[in-house]
């Protein structure tokens, strides 16, 4: 489009260059400044090197749009990175509000692998069936809605995935919301957490929902509380999503 400034927005799914999308890596080669939390853009350092990389801390997300907004504006080609994708707790509906006024810049989001596909495949399968991702942080939507749709979701026998679990100042949130569940759920639900996810120090855990209430995760860590038919075979996490009443093995 002749005259418009280009902002991508782009995931780089659970770790750092290996992870992401051939896309992904095409549009960030592609790009002159790089934008991105400090965590993400160390992820990226080395491959992308011969960029202008510029980094903000965490809770700086308006900022760091800003800075995308403005380096566009100047004349050149900006990528917004985030993990996962960008679209799913990511960086593109923000990108998108900042520029509101800026008609010129145009924004194009590239997808990445989100937490709960890359969590759910180093778990095994527990995504076969119908579930929900919630985020567990009440920056920036109260508890009390937080709390409605926990309640909903366990009723309704989804798959449960949380991002964002727990933080310094929410250590306990995850326990709350198992206990919400258990309400409406067996204890002996299975249920499991990644931690890492693509990166150094990964590892993950099935346990019981009872056990996983009890467990210390972080802001890193990725949890999945199965709906009532998910099982462990051999050692992962299985949501069936019907075929053995079917079909013979």
């Amino acid at each position: 489009m002749e005259g418009k400034k280009k902002i991508y927005v782009v995931g780089l799914g659970p770790g750092g260059a290996l992870n992401m999308t051939h896309r992904a890596y095409e549009v960030l080669e592609a790009s002159d400044v790089i934008v991105g939390y400090t965590v993400y853009i160390e992820l990226i350092r080395e491959v992308f090197s011969h960029k202008t990389l510029l980094a903000t801390g965490m809770k700086q997300e308006v900022e760091r749009c800003k800075v995308a907004r403005e380096e566009a504006l100047s004349g050149k080609i900006v990528a917004m990175v985030c993990s996962g994708d960008p679209g799913v707790y990511g960086m593109a509906g923000i990108m998108y509000e900042v520029t509101t006024s800026y008609s010129e810049i145009d924004i194009e989001v590239v997808p990445g692998v989100t937490a709960a596909c890359s969590g759910a495949a180093i778990l095994g399968a527990p995504l076969i069936h119908d579930f929900v991702v919630m985020s567990l942080s009440d920056l920036l939507t109260p508890w009390e809605i937080i709390e409605k749709r926990i309640r909903l979701a366990a009723q309704a026998d989804f798959v449960i995935c949380f991002y964002n679990p727990s933080s310094k100042k929410r250590q306990d949130y995850l326990e709350k919301a198992c206990n919400l569940i258990m309400a409406h759920r067996s204890p002996d639900t299975v249920s499991g957490y990644v931690k890492h996810i693509g990166r150094e120090g990964e590892q993950y855990e099935i346990l019981s929902l009872k056990a996983l209430a009890k467990t210390q995760v972080d802001m890193f860590t990725t949890v999945i509380v199965g709906n009532s038919e998910t099982q462990q075979i051999n050692g992962k996490m299985v949501t069936p999503r019907g075929y053995a009443k079917r079909y013979e093995f």
